[in-house]
């Protein structure tokens, strides 16, 4: 059990592989068996949330560098593990796990025998596979002021991922200004809108700006609006943005009491 960089509570169990363990797990996805599509089933793959066999496919080393990369994290013997499969605990008993970023569409037989290929996985129980959810949203920019209220009738409001974004927290965030502003618009106060220097602020400015490849948007640094002065320094530049971030919101505070 451990987080990366020993920091969290270690809420995740980590299964290393070696070179040769990871190699055979990939190509064995990418040659493993995939559900059959139906004629009206749209092949379009929201980025978030690209199947593993996918990924694999488009390079041996693609998964080390997205779900299973090993930063971070070491063996208990103190080596870098080659790739790593991580597992969150799904439950309070501790005795169910999920695999980290394993979306898929390979059949059930299949994953019952590729994920087996994982060592630490040798003797798993399955008690649930994975299947390809329907994502389903709307075309935000089009139809949604920067409250999340529709154009066409700014007393409806949406929220949430069906709204354009993607995340718990960021739903969250979504309903918290789609409530702030109906709360505004029903006492009589004036509209107020999130800074774009906040995450909350770009979001909002996310969906409600037109886009001819709109899908649903996480938190991120790209979306912020640009610091004044950009150091070179990544890390300095991410600390910045957060300052800059909280002293702004600290600002908001005081506005919607």
């Amino acid at each position: 059990k451990a987080d990366r960089y020993g920091k969290g509570e270690s809420d995740y169990v980590n299964c290393p592989m070696n070179k040769e363990e990871y190699y055979t797990f990939v190509d064995a996805l990418i040659s493993g068996q995939k559900v059959e599509l139906k004629n009206f089933e749209k092949r379009e793959i929201f980025q978030g949330c690209i199947p593993i066999e996918v990924m694999a496919a488009g390079g041996r080393e693609s998964l080390r560098f997205g779900p299973l990369r090993p930063v971070g994290l070491f063996t208990g013997e103190g080596k870098k593990p080659y790739a790593v499969v991580q597992l969150r605990k799904e439950n309070t008993k501790s005795d169910l796990y999920n695999l980290v970023g394993f979306q898929t569409n390979l059949t059930f037989t299949e994953q019952n025998r590729i994920f087996k290929l994982i060592p630490a996985l040798a003797n798993a129980d399955f008690v649930k596979y994975g299947v390809m959810h329907r994502n389903t949203y709307l075309n935000s920019p089009k139809h949604l002021n920067s409250d999340f209220s529709l154009k066409s009738n700014p007393n409806i409001y949406f929220a949430g991922q069906i709204a354009g974004v993607e995340g718990y927290v960021e739903s969250i965030a979504s309903g918290l200004v789609a409530a702030i502003s109906l709360a505004n618009k029903m006492t009589g106060k004036k509209p107020f809108e999130f800074s774009n220097k906040t995450i909350i602020g770009s979001l909002c400015n996310y969906i409600s700006t037109p886009n001819v490849d709109f899908q649903p948007m996480n938190a991120n640094f790209g979306i912020l609006e640009p610091l004044e002065e950009m150091p070179r320094d990544k890390q300095l530049r991410k600390t910045m943005y957060y300052e800059r971030a909280i002293k702004e919101m600290k600002r908001v505070k005081e506005i919607i009491k």
